[in-house]
Order: C-alpha cells, then sequence, then structure tokens
C-alpha cells in the first residue's frame, strides 16, 4: 500500500489543485483539515481493527482515506465531486482494500443513498465478523442529515467519529433546558453516547471556514437503543415536538398528533408520565420523552 507522508498540508493541497486545475467548492462544503496531527487523531479516535468496514464521506484528497485503509478491512469513500475524486483516485491508487464511489451520499438530500449502502452491506457480508463503523472529515453541508439517517438504519455504525461544526457538536451532547438542546439532541443521545474529542479553529482548515470545528466520537449504545419500541415513531415524534419549542407541552403534543388524539387523550398521556402540560419539550430528558412517546404512541393505536 501507499503511504501518506507529507499529504494535506496547506502548501500540498494548494499544489495538487492547481495541477488539477480545480478549487475547493464552497457549495459543497469542502475544507480540508491541514494539521497532519489532528488528521491522526480522527483516524485514532475511532479505534479501528482489522475486521472494521468503514464508511467515509467526503475522501477529499484522501489523506484520511489512506491512514484508515492501513488499519480497516475495507473502506468505502464517497466524493460526490468528480473533479476531486478523480485526483483522490490518484493518490490512492493501489489501495485493494479502497472502494471509491462517485456519488451524493445522501439521495435526495434526505435519505442515504442505497449504492453507498450497498456497497456498505457488500463489504461487511465478506467476513461473518466484520464491524460497520464511520470516520470522516464530514462536509459541514450533509453532517446532520446524515448522522440522522445512519442511525435510523436497522444495523447503525457501531461508531462514527467525525469532524463537524461545534455548533452542530454542541447540540450532540447538549442537556435539557439550555439552548441547544432540541431533537438532534434526543435522537443521537437515545441510541450513542458522544464524546467531544477536540474543538479546533478554523485555522486548521483549507480554506479556513467561518466556524469552529470539533472531532466528535458517537458510540452506539444497544442498552439505549433498545429502549425504543418504534425506531421511526419516536424520530418523527420528537422532531414534531420541537418544531416550536417555546410552546407549552400540551398545546405542541396537539400539534404534533395531528388530530388523532383528543384534549382528554393528550391530557391522560401527560398524566401517566408525570408531566404538566405548562413545561416546554426542552425541558424534557432523553428517558422522559420515551415515556411519553411511548405513551402517545399507544393511545394512538
Amino acid at each position: 500500500m501507499s503511504q501518506p507522508s507529507g499529504r494535506q498540508t496547506v502548501s500540498y493541497l494548494i499544489r495538487r489543485f492547481q495541477e488539477a486545475g480545480i478549487r475547493p467548492r464552497v457549495q459543497l462544503g469542502q475544507s480540508f483539515l491541514t494539521d497532519l496531527n489532528l488528521v491522526e487523531l480522527l483516524v485514532r479516535s475511532a479505534r479501528l481493527e482489522p475486521r472494521d468496514v468503514v464508511l467515509e464521506v467526503g475522501t477529499g484528497a484522501g489523506s484520511v482515506t489512506a491512514l484508515v485503509a492501513r488499519q480497516a478491512a475495507m473502506v468505502i469513500t464517497v466524493e460526490v465531486d468528480p473533479a476531486l475524486f478523480q485526483l483522490a483516485s490518484e493518490e490512492l491508487h493501489g489501495l485493494a482494500n479502497v472502494r471509491m464511489l462517485n456519488v451524493d451520499a445522501l439521495h435526495k438530500k434526505s435519505q442515504l443513498n442505497p449504492e453507498v449502502l450497498a456497497a456498505v452491506d457488500e463489504a461487511l457480508a465478506a467476513a461473518p465478523d466484520r464491524v460497520f463503523k464511520v470516520v470522516a472529515n464530514l462536509p459541514f453541508n450533509i453532517a446532520t442529515p446524515l448522522i440522522t439517517n445512519l442511525l435510523a438504519l436497522e444495523h447503525p455504525p457501531q461508531t462514527m467519529t467525525v469532524t463537524i461544526q461545534k455548533e452542530l457538536a454542541d447540540r450532540l451532547v447538549a442537556t435539557p433546558s439550555t439552548k441547544d438542546y432540541g431533537a438532534l439532541s434526543i435522537w443521537v443521545q437515545s441510541q450513542c453516547r458522544v464524546e467531544v474529542v477536540r474543538v479546533m479553529a478554523p485555522s486548521v482548515f483549507w480554506p479556513r471556514p467561518k466556524v469552529h470545528s470539533a472531532i466528535v466520537h458517537i458510540e452506539l449504545d444497544p442498552d439505549r437503543r433498545s429502549r425504543l419500541a418504534d425506531r421511526a415513531f419516536f424520530h418523527d415524534f420528537v422532531r414534531a415536538m420541537f418544531l416550536h419549542r417555546r410552546k407549552f407541552l400540551r398545546s405542541q403534543l396537539a400539534e404534533a398528533v395531528q388530530g388523532r388524539l383528543d384534549k382528554s387523550a393528550i391530557d391522560t398521556a401527560l398524566s401517566q408520565v408525570g408531566l404538566r402540560g405548562d413545561l416546554r419539550a426542552e425541558q424534557l430528558d432523553v428517558p422522559t420523552m420515551i415515556a411519553l412517546a411511548d405513551a402517545v404512541r399507544a393511545a394512538s393505536r
């Protein structure tokens, strides 16, 4: 295998982009991590093993891909930009355990691309002990829907170790009654443990973004996930409960169930969980929101 020595410094990237006659496309969220120590920290934080199948979204210039390929059984790496895909193909040439896909990881921006999922499934099926993980310097514009949809899978990644905007990282680890706490916080924390590994200044990226970023490690917790009786219902329920986060719980719940329950049934559901109607969704911790969703789901049958 080729070794990624000296890759993805600012000077290296500028030279390679000039040679290829391309520029970073800000509209695609392209921003490349140029501190090699942080690239190594990202990969090291994933705690990869030889049996792992790793999905990377945003191949970039292939620096993370090459490091991951040294440690994993297979890397499925996805790059939507044809010009960048070609550049990365040259960098990663000869790595037999890397499969590159020149597609959008998201289908219609709201669902995972079936071609990507099929490639992951094929790699997982190659051996009985293989484990699905995600490692990526995620393009900022797809980080939220990608993480959300990966957790909706029947067999989601065991871990996701990714660079994202710090603002998004704050939402992933937020606690009740804080400004960052919302539907995404609950959806992720209902299934996973989340750790912010490192906060990073804009200066470690090229081109420099306008905001700070963070490396986060998201680890699936089977016990937490098993509490969700109906994941699809819970996901939709939580999103509906935060459409108007300043509304009182009774009013927001009535809007969320869209006429399926009358006022009496709504009050009964709240009472079963021990909640007052004049609370707000942002005040409910994850177990309480799960209990409320279960009560509403049972009453709606």
